[in-house]
């Protein structure tokens, strides 16, 4: 496959910074929230989005699926939903005698889950092979997924009641975890203005959110993504962050190896986005949180104490040196 040429290059980066401007039509506030899920499609990884009812978190994903030129499915995770929903399962057909395979809402190429931590375990690991692996196994036989394939799950903080919390395991799976915080009072009188003209949350097109990136474009952005330099100082202080938080008192459990490259990951997709052709040390701080924050598990005493996994990656920012 021949590399994308250096027009090609530009003309995807303007297309994605396009994307932020039409996911703007729909969504007030939540930059940077935006432009995680941007940083997340050019990585090729998933997304936890937290935050308390009412934010957009739902309308937020619909928009930018809506403003890209992919194929789109959500799922609505409830206590009785079951793997065969999520993946498809084998459905016997009367007139051939035989078993087809009937797909599942999985093989699309962005996935909303909505409400992940609404449904027991077992549903919830039907994802595992899919947002690992990029395929799903029914009866032996492994089927490939879409390709692009994104995971964008959400989950409610502050409701514990008939929720299960999702294990390290399919944590460390997700590239970035968002939290969307509630509007400032400017932002929330613009939610409430947009309401007033007439904006209606169910009907996007009618609000002018259309497609302005291509499935071309994201591959070739995707590419020049992973082209971006890192050096090999920049390497080691990636390494040393996620080993500090390892060795931090508050914690049991630190960033993984995966942590580690997923790190980087973001952080050419963010230099990248900025312009640059390699990384610095400032790039894998400002991706440091959303990357790290849900790999982090805290000791029961920390929380009891009011330690949290930002602030524990804040002491491990401040603490590590900084390459020159």
């Amino acid at each position: 496959m021949s590399q994308p040429s250096q027009p090609d290059t530009v003309q995807a980066r303007d297309a994605l910074v396009a994307l932020r401007a039409e996911v703007g039509k729909a969504i007030v506030g939540n930059d940077a929230a935006v432009t995680g899920l941007i940083v997340a499609l050019l990585c090729r990884g998933h997304v936890l989005l937290e935050g308390v009812p009412g934010v957009a978190k739902t309308l937020l994903v619909r928009t930018l699926a809506a403003a890209l030129d992919l194929s789109t499915a959500r799922i609505q995770f409830t206590p009785d939903l079951m793997p065969g929903d999520v993946t498809g399962s084998l459905v016997y057909d009367s007139h051939s005698a035989e078993f087809s395979f009937r797909q599942g809402p999985v093989f699309t190429n962005l996935l909303l889950a909505d409400e992940i931590n609404r449904t027991p375990p077992k549903t919830q690991s039907s994802l595992l092979e899919a947002m690992e692996e990029r395929q799903v196994s029914v009866d032996g036989k492994p089927r490939p997924l879409p390709d692009p394939f994104v995971v964008i799950a959400t989950q409610n903080p502050v409701e514990y009641e008939g929720t299960y919390p999702l294990p390290e395991a399919q944590l460390d799976r997700f590239l970035l975890k968002l939290s969307i915080p509630l509007p400032s009072r400017e932002d929330e009188i613009g939610v409430v203005a947009r309401h007033a003209a007439g904006f209606d949350p169910r009907d996007l097109a009618a609000a002018g959110v259309r497609p302005v990136v291509s499935a071309a474009q994201l591959e070739a952005a995707r590419a020049a993504a992973a082209r971006v330099a890192v050096g090999v100082e920049v390497a080691g202080y990636t390494v040393d962050l996620c080993r500090a938080t390892r060795a931090s008192p508050a914690v049991r459990l630190g960033v993984s190896p995966r942590g580690a490259t997923a790190l980087m990951s973001a952080a050419r997709a963010w230099a990248w986005l900025s312009g640059r052709d390699y990384v610095t040390p400032d790039d894998i701080k400002t991706v440091a949180r959303p990357t790290l924050r849900h790999r982090v598990e805290l000791l029961p005493e920390a929380e009891l104490e009011g330690a949290t996994p930002d602030g524990v990656l804040d002491q491990v920012l401040a603490s590590v040196a900084v390459p020159r």
